[in-house]
């Protein structure tokens, strides 16, 4: 009776352990962003890290081994990600902007690297833009909780809105949208995804930085051992090799 008694303790100690390490695995999300991130196949969903390359995806995956943190991360459509991220805890998604708006939605990995917000007009255009509203009548290509849509429409820009940005650049080439927001390094990369070459850049503003944000319920002591994690890798040069990889 004592031993089995002793045996049912032993395996609720194992069960709580497990638990609790199952408790304080991440779950990490990013989307098709490169070079930033982006599938190594080119496909739209990815459900192992081996599978997604890109400069947030190195950088991240690099400060998450300095941790004896448990790991997963998946490639999915931004809005799947972001929600996942801002709803359960131990969640989180890269790389997101850090802006005040957000700041108390979440807690912050980073910054990992910069970002120049850059308008996009077709191949061939020859509109021309000194200030943002300069394109105050014109149909903005973007995707739903993107900050820079976000940022067009609460200052009364039409924007018509995905679930992802990747069909954008083949948007703004068929004459869907005018013109495409996006990044100045991201926006060409993302675009030759498409087969689609040959954008102008017409107005770049907003250098914004680029984090890893985690869903505010999750541990301090999760969010301070992935600081410390990427700080040992500016400590070890690792983190200027990554970025000079992707031309940064």
């Amino acid at each position: 009776m004592v031993k089995k008694v002793l045996g049912s303790a032993l395996v609720g100690l194992v069960l709580a352990g497990s638990s609790a390490q199952a408790a304080e695995r991440l779950y990490l999300y990013t989307e098709n962003f490169p070079p930033y991130n982006m599938s190594t196949s080119g496909r739209a969903f990815e459900h192992s890290v081996e599978d997604i390359d890109g400069l947030c995806t190195e950088l991240v995956t690099a400060a998450l081994k300095q941790t004896n943190l448990e790991y997963r991360i998946k490639l999915r459509n931004w809005d799947y990600g972001y929600n996942r991220a801002l709803n359960k805890p131990n969640h989180g998604i890269f790389c997101t902007t850090y802006t005040e708006e957000r700041a108390p939605r979440f807690k912050w990995v980073g910054p990992l690297t910069k970002n120049l917000w850059t308008i996009f007009a077709p191949a061939g255009s020859d509109f021309q833009m000194d200030s943002l509203d300069d394109a105050r009548n014109k149909v903005f290509g973007g995707y739903r909780n993107d900050v820079k849509s976000e940022y067009l429409i609460k200052r009364g820009y039409e924007v018509s809105a995905l679930d992802s940005d990747d069909l954008n650049p083949k948007r703004l080439e068929l004459g869907q949208i005018d013109l495409w927001l996006a990044d100045r390094l991201g926006g060409p990369y993302l675009a030759s995804q498409q087969n689609v070459e040959g954008l102008v850049p017409v107005f770049s503003f907003n250098d914004t930085e680029l984090y890893l944000a985690l869903n505010p319920d999750t541990s301090d002591e999760v969010v301070d051992s992935l600081n410390a994690g990427l700080q040992s890798i500016r400590e070890s040069g690792m983190f200027e090799a990554i970025q000079t990889k992707y031309g940064l």
